[in-house]
């Protein structure tokens, strides 16, 4: 049976989500509680790979076993869990062979920005007290739903044999006193989130005009970028499956 976990975590406590050796990951991490609970090593797989620092509302991992999961599975699996990681739905898929990773249709992330010094947002948005032009933010947000080719906005020294990215959503909002960055789309590029992020905010201080931010998206060239911003104001929000993919397991 292939199992799904549908997980949080605070990411400036992990070196990323990834596995990497013995390094403390939230994957790592997943592994290592499931192989203690289960009495034998398990390997999962994620649905997205997310960077140090960074936050994640939702994201997937799926693994495999042969029995029926314990009743109280959830629970138990989360009391040998860290506190800043938790395991909230578990799922089975209606697919054979389901995968994470290569089913999912689209993620959402979400960047948050404060202007005004509030200790309790500490590491968990950015603080930037610097004026912004909101509407010039909306035209650029706007302008990357033109596009398909994000290369500009990919870091060096990464996997990737296509820099080809759909984006469904894109859009600056105010919630409260925070200013967040929304975007939605079938995959990520390394690092490019926080790229799309800091070179907006070039735009929306003055530094670079709507015209320039076009010409660097068609540039392709990832110098030209600000990847600056830090992590912990990212969080990925959602991961989404097709209708009917996942079916909910009942346990505690």
């Amino acid at each position: 049976m292939r199992y799904f976990l549908e997980v949080c975590y605070v990411g400036t406590a992990f070196h990323g989500s990834q596995i990497q050796g013995e390094i403390h990951t939230v994957q790592r991490t997943l592994n290592l509680a499931l192989s203690t609970l289960l009495r034998r090593p398990v390997e999962t797989f994620g649905a997205s790979r997310t960077d140090e620092g960074v936050h994640a509302l939702c994201n997937f991992y799926h693994f495999d076993e042969e029995e029926e999961l314990h009743p109280q599975f959830r629970y138990k699996l989360n009391a040998i869990l860290p506190a800043t990681v938790s395991v909230q739905h578990i799922y089975t898929s209606t697919k054979a062979k389901a995968n994470a990773r290569f089913d999912a249709l689209s993620r959402r992330y979400r960047y948050r920005i404060y202007s005004r010094k509030m200790p309790f947002l500490y590491e968990r948005a950015l603080f930037y007290p610097f004026p912004v032009d909101k509407t010039i933010l909306q035209q650029t947000a706007a302008a990357l739903m033109e596009y398909r080719d994000f290369e500009t906005f990919s870091k060096r020294n990464n996997q990737s044999h296509t820099y080809l990215c759909t984006i469904y959503q894109s859009y600056w909002e105010e919630v409260g006193d925070e200013l967040h960055y929304v975007v939605e789309a079938n995959r990520f590029l390394r690092g490019m989130v926080r790229g799309l992020v800091g070179t907006q905010l070039q735009a929306g201080r003055g530094k670079i005009t709507p015209g320039d931010f076009r010409r660097i998206i068609e540039a392709r060239d990832c110098t030209l970028a600000d990847f600056s911003v830090a992590g912990h104001g990212l969080y990925l929000e959602a991961v989404n499956y097709p209708e009917g993919y996942l079916k909910e397991i009942l346990v505690r």
